[in-house]
């Protein structure tokens, strides 16, 4: 993770994962439902709010972002200054998925971010990574998983 105005950059690296589900090229757009295969995230909070950002990215360059007011209420499509830049690359059982996302579409810093990924392959199973995890069933929407400082001016 790298915040270099007027970029946020965020890799994924995915190892040993046999068939890797990969959505098809759909280009930069906005789309919903990224979550329900192959996908990466990034959740937003600034320092003392309750509300916060969920951002979604596909490898098929497809993107979504959401305003919530609070745990899992509240959801309302976020505004984008530009659209973020999302690539995949590699091949067998590595990938490393990359994500330029740009500075103004973050909330007040400094916040707590999560970084989660959902892992889809070809036999079926679906994984879910994140920093943290609440006890149970993962939930990235839980604020455990908003684990890692953002500092402003960073």
């Amino acid at each position: 993770m790298a915040l270099s105005a007027p970029w946020l950059t965020l890799r994924w690296r995915i190892t040993g994962v046999g068939a890797l589900v990969v959505p098809p090229f759909a280009g930069r757009r906005r789309s919903d439902g990224l979550w329900r295969t192959t996908c990466f995230e990034l959740f937003v909070q600034s320092e003392g709010a309750d509300s916060y950002c969920e951002f979604n990215f596909s490898p098929s360059e497809a993107w979504a972002a959401y305003d919530f007011t609070a745990y899992r209420t509240g959801m309302a499509e976020r505004v984008l200054p530009r659209p973020p830049v999302c690539s995949l690359r590699g091949h067998g059982d590595m990938r490393i998925f990359d994500v330029a996302l740009p500075t103004g579409a973050l909330p007040p810093l400094p916040a707590r971010i999560g970084i989660a990924a959902v892992i889809a392959e070809a036999d079926g199973a679906v994984s879910h990574w994140a920093l943290a995890h609440p006890p149970g069933k993962p939930d990235f929407h839980d604020p455990v998983g908003r684990a890692l400082p953002l500092a402003a001016g960073v």
